[in-house]
């Protein structure tokens, strides 16, 4: 066995030891399935602290000639498939994690090399005489021992982006690595030594134009997990059992880490759920990644009224947004879409790939992006907050003409003139105008079916704040008339729907007069009747 080339089973054991561990073994059964074949060659990226080496880890386990892992895995999902012994411990692997060397590598410019050094070395001790003496690649390394021995290789890197994220303003040593992968992976000649190539890492392969820089991989992203959307992160039934297995209010988890919307599949962060279960804390766990320090600059560049976009969302909005321009990289960001983009693939924000919009997926991340803009004085956030703030304060005492006044403030100072005049711009005056409700407010339900239709905006409390703020049930109306709002949340009954949720509910009826450009409100309590 060699460190790089076919190495034992030693970390994925570490992971079998852990306290908790949720099997995974089905990533193997489509990779068996993938073997030698044009799929077999996977990029599979997802945010920190989401299990990524884990998983690269087990697939070294499982293939590497260096180990016998047949008992680690008896009892997990894949020794219950027909071909489990076909493949287990059978394959030439070698195992990078490029993290690793370039920690190690005395000079950035070297790292491509060292890994050449690295492994070629271990690959002349298991193929004495079969490599030249001189430098050559280490693409041309795995050709010749296809060549005259007959034998492929299994080829996992882990960390596969660190250079494109740490070295970002590194052109030449980019261009190095990147030359290095396609000369591995692209082309003819690697598909007669490659039996699987599986990449793992944060962002997707770097594009060059438009295209990928290795067009032949398939790549599994937060953006389109597809196939590998339950291998990497908790799946919401393995929450929902850890839950139980470790007595955790599964809603108070879902609420505060709620998941990732990958495919069919409700994921969460495994990192953050293992510590909720085995501390019993609920704190913020993202802080601790740094990233936030980041990407506070990308916002504050402002493309495109990226701000406006980012105060919607933490109000509890979704956000359109063009995936297909990023470039995969942090230095060639173009437009608003490319930073939240970018957002995505580092899990500070969701995506639906259904409805082509972001979103904020938890309260934990919600309530971090705000204080990361607080502590860096964003003083548009700032004002906005206060201005909101009023809103709520306005809204709970009943204060029609101070809500229609705030709003209208609102409107104006964040709506541009090009939508002011469209009916949905009301709507996303609302979506932002009670940012500070959620504090004590759930994210507001956009469109709450009711039995005669649907209300445009319910706030209920969080539980601890069911006696003292009252839910809130907002319809807004465009040149007719306030009025005319509160019967309709009347006449519909919206209120009959929520009220088994909260306490004191108030209804509140918006208008806008497009001609006076003038906002109304009439607010109401709604008086629950008793059950005989």
């Amino acid at each position: 066995m060699g460190r790089f080339v076919n190495p034992d089973n030693s970390a994925f054991q570490v992971a079998l030891n852990s306290l908790i561990y949720v099997d995974k073994t089905g990533l193997l059964e489509y990779t068996n399935s993938v073997l030698n074949t044009t799929e077999a060659y996977i990029c599979n990226c997802r945010p920190r602290r989401f299990g990524k080496s884990y998983a690269a880890n087990m697939l070294a386990a499982y293939y590497s000639k260096g180990c016998d892992s047949e008992e680690m895995f008896l009892g997990l999902d894949i020794s219950r498939e027909s071909d489990f012994r076909t493949h287990l411990n059978k394959h030439d692997v070698i195992h990078l994690d490029i993290q690793w060397f370039l920690a190690n590598c005395d000079n950035v410019d070297n790292v491509v090399a060292f890994i050449t050094k690295s492994v070629q070395a271990e690959l002349r001790e298991i193929y004495p005489g079969v490599l030249p003496e001189e430098e050559i690649s280490l693409s041309e390394s795995l050709s010749r021992i296809k060549n005259i021995v007959g034998q492929k290789f299994i080829i996992i890197i882990d960390e596969w982006d660190v250079l494109i994220r740490d070295e970002a303003a590194n052109k030449k040593v980019q261009e190095k690595y990147i030359n290095f992968l396609r000369a591995m992976f692209k082309g003819t000649e690697p598909t007669k030594y490659i039996q699987l190539a599986y990449l793992t890492g944060i962002l997707p392969i770097k594009k060059e134009k438009t295209q990928s820089a290795l067009n032949n991989f398939d790549e599994f992203t937060m953006l389109d997990a597809g196939v590998m959307a339950p291998y990497i992160g908790f799946t919401e039934a393995e929450v929902k059992n850890l839950c139980e297995r470790y007595h955790r209010d599964f809603e108070k988890v879902k609420y505060l880490y709620a998941s990732y919307l990958l495919g069919d599949y409700q994921v969460y962060n495994p990192e953050v759920i293992i510590d909720v279960c085995m501390q019993g804390k609920f704190r913020s766990y993202w802080s601790e990644t740094g990233t936030y320090e980041t990407i506070n600059p990308l916002i504050n560049m402002d493309f495109d009224g990226l701000k406006t976009v980012i105060i919607e969302m933490l109000s509890g909005a979704d956000a359109e947004v063009d995936v297909r321009s990023f470039r995969n990289d942090i230095i060639g960001f173009a437009n608003k879409d490319d930073v939240i983009t970018y957002l995505i693939h580092l899990g500070h924000l969701g995506y639906n790939s259904n409805t082509r919009k972001a979103f904020i997926p938890n309260e934990e991340i919600r309530q971090e992006l705000i204080r990361v803009i607080k502590r860096k004085k964003w003083n548009e956030m700032l004002t906005f907050q206060q201005e909101s703030e009023h809103l709520l304060e306005a809204t709970l005492d009943m204060n029609e003409e101070a809500v229609a006044e705030e709003i209208e403030k609102i409107h104006m100072e964040y709506i541009s003139d090009i939508k002011y005049n469209k009916e949905n711009s009301l709507s996303s005056v609302l979506a932002i105008a009670y940012l500070s409700s959620m504090e004590y407010y759930f994210k507001p339900v956009r469109e709450l079916p009711t039995g005669r239709g649907f209300a445009d905006f319910v706030f209920l409390p969080k539980p601890e704040y069911i006696s003292s703020y009252p839910a809130l049930v907002v319809e807004l109306k465009w040149n007719k008339s306030a009025k005319t709002a509160l019967q309709q949340i009347k006449e519909r009954k919206y209120p009959e729907s929520i009220k088994q949720y909260t306490g004191d509910i108030l209804l509140v009826g918006v208008n806008y007069d497009k001609k006076t450009k003038k906002h109304l409100c009439l607010i109401e309590s709604y008086e629950k009747k008793e059950k005989k």
